[in-house]
C-alpha cells in the first residue's frame, strides 16, 4: 500500500493530483490517506508524528511524505528504507526519527530534471511517480548515501512540545510513553496536569494527560479542548516533573 501523510489539508486539489500521479503509474496500488494536516510547514514536528504511526504498518509499505517548506530550493530528495517500509519526501528531517529509531536503514539521494517538473508541487511531481515504482516493486531512485547521510544529530529523541492537536483539541506530543511513568506531572502553560489511563477516569471538564493508543504522551480535557481551554498550539513547550513544579527535567 501507499500511506499519504502530508500538511496540504483536505481542501483543494492537492491530495486528489498526487492520488491521480500514483495511480498513472500504479493502477492497482492500495492509497491509506493518513495525515492530511501533519504540522503545516514543520517538518521538525511533523517526523515525531511520523514515526510513532508508521509502526502501524507492514514491511513493504510506501509512504509518501511530504511537508516541504523548502520546496524548489537546494533541500535534497530522499528515499529512505526503514526495517523494510519505504519512505519518500523532502529531505528535510522529516525522517529523522523514523530512521533513529530503525535497526536497518538505506538512503537515497533524488536527482531531477527541473525543466520537466513544476518548481512548487514536487509531491506530485517527483514524490509520487518514486512511490509508484516502490510499489511495484522496482529499485529506488536516485543515488545511494551512507546512514549518516542527511541527519539532525541535535533533535531530541523525544520532543517536549505539542507537535498535533486533533479535530477535538486533544493536543499530541513528542513524547513516548516510555519517557513517563504515571507519577509525573506536565505543566502546559502554567497548568499543571496528571495522568489518567482514560477520559473516563477523570470528571467532565478536567484536564490530565494520558499515552495515546499510539504510544505518545498527549493532553486532553474529558470533554472538552485542551488546546482552547489551555491556551496551547503546535510546538509549545511542556514541562515534566514529577514534583509538580514543571521544571521540565526529565527523570
Amino acid at each position: 500500500m501507499i500511506v499519504l501523510f502530508t500538511d496540504f489539508g483536505l481542501e483543494g486539489p492537492y491530495i486528489g493530483q498526487m492520488k491521480a500521479r500514483i495511480l498513472r503509474d500504479a493502477p492497482a496500488a492500495a492509497i491509506i490517506d493518513l495525515f492530511a494536516d501533519a504540522p503545516t510547514a514543520d517538518p521538525k514536528a511533523a517526523a515525531y508524528l511520523l514515526a510513532a504511526y508508521a509502526d502501524e504498518f507492514p514491511p513493504g509499505t510506501v509512504f509518501l511524505c511530504v511537508v516541504d517548506p523548502g520546496v524548489g530550493t537546494q533541500r535534497p530528495g530522499m528515499v529512505l528504507n526503514a526495517d523494510g517500509r519505504w519512505f519518500v519526501g523532502p529531505g528535510n528531517g522529516l525522517f529523522e526519527l523514523v530512521a533513529r529509531r530503525a535497526s536497518k536503514i538505506a538512503k537515497w539521494e533524488l536527482a531531477w530534471d527541473e525543466n520537466l517538473v513544476s518548481a512548487s508541487f514536487h509531491g506530485r511531481d517527483v514524490f509520487a511517480p518514486v512511490a509508484a515504482r516502490l510499489e511495484r516493486g522496482d529499485p529506488p531512485d536516485g543515488e545511494e548515501r551512507p546512514a549518516s547521510w542527511n541527519t539532525f544529530p541535535d533533535w531530541p529523541d523525544d520532543l517536549a512540545e505539542i507537535v498535533y492537536i486533533d479535530h477535538y483539541g486533544n493536543a499530541m506530543t513528542g513524547l513516548r510513553k516510555g519517557f513517563v511513568n504515571p507519577s509525573f506531572v506536565l505543566q502546559a502553560n502554567h497548568v499543571y496536569l496528571k495522568a489518567a489511563r482514560t477520559f473516563a477516569d477523570v470528571s467532565s471538564g478536567e484536564a490530565f494527560w494520558y499515552v495515546n493508543a499510539n504510544g505518545l504522551v498527549e493532553i486532553a480535557i474529558n470533554k472538552g479542548n485542551a488546546a482552547d481551554a489551555l491556551g496551547i498550539g503546535l510546538r509549545s513547550s511542556i514541562g515534566v516533573g514529577d514534583d509538580g513544579s514543571g521544571s521540565g527535567k526529565f527523570r
